[in-house]
């Protein structure tokens, strides 16, 4: 039993989708959610940048004695979850295995689609873990620059013309390929699902690399003997920038209005 809280980030809203499966799997755990919106997004940084922005995002959630730290971020997962690791002694969760193990678990005929951020995409990393669990599977990887903003600013319903659009345009190429499964390898895209799952067709299977993250972690934290033993937890949630607009976004995406309200952090600080 371990009654600290679980420390979860991301660059903004996309870690919610990993927040919300582990508030399901887990209400008795306290979580502290950190959205570094000032900075969104990672993506399109350098590998050095994305591991300073990870490393005072992970400074901040210590500050609050977590006993475990989940990146529900795919860019800083593929980039800088080696050195997180190393450096923090605590469990540290990413989202890329987890996500990799789902996709060759779900694949029929070996042929993988994924899609991610343009440092995700650049590091390889998805595409080595997939390659380790299933050597015979081929990868089809599209960089899919445009989600993270349509996301950002709340362009991520189905009819959303530009969503629509952009979908098509990046995912025409993954189809051509008669892919089985889809990683959505950022965690921001699978609040596109929707938009996503009618541009791809019903017999794709859509990863979700936040959902496949916190099943992971949960299982993990269990089998330590990490598990909080109380009714109902509860969740704080931060951000570098507006605290209104991610209350809204949030709470769109949640279902329901974010309890407590948002507090804003200066970041660099840590």
């Amino acid at each position: 039993m371990d009654q600290r809280p679980i420390g979860v980030f991301d660059s903004g809203l996309g870690g919610l989708t990993a927040l919300k499966e582990l508030r399901q799997l887990l209400p008795g755990e306290e979580l502290i959610y950190f959205g570094d919106t000032g900075r969104v997004p990672y993506g399109g940084r350098g590998r050095d940048t994305i591991l300073r922005y990870a490393r005072q995002d992970v400074a901040f959630l210590r500050t609050f004695d977590p006993k475990a730290i989940i990146i529900a971020c795919g860019t800083v997962s593929a980039n800088a979850l080696a050195e997180l690791t190393e450096e923090n002694d605590l469990p540290v969760f990413g989202v890329v295995a987890p996500a990799a193990q789902a996709a060759a678990s779900a694949t029929r005929g070996g042929r993988i689609g994924l899609i991610g951020t343009a440092a995700s995409i650049r590091s390889g990393a998805y595409e080595r873990e997939i390659a380790r669990l299933k050597p015979e599977a081929r990868v089809f990887s599209q960089a899919c620059p445009l989600f993270v903003p349509l996301v950002e600013n709340g362009r991520f319903l189905p009819g959303d013309p530009v969503a629509e659009l952009v979908a098509q345009d990046y995912l025409s190429p993954l189809r051509e390929q008669n892919i089985d499964v889809l990683v959505l390898g950022c965690t921001h895209y699978p609040l596109l699902s929707p938009v996503i799952r009618a541009a791809m067709g019903p017999e794709v299977t859509l990863i979700d690399t936040g959902k496949a993250c916190a099943k992971e972690a949960a299982e993990q934290l269990a089998r330590r003997g990490l598990l909080a033993e109380r009714a109902r937890g509860g969740c704080r949630y931060f951000v570098s920038d507006s605290t209104e607009d991610f209350a809204r976004l949030a709470g769109i995406f949640l279902g329901e209005p974010v309890a407590g309200g948002v507090e804003r952090v200066e970041i660099e600080q840590y």
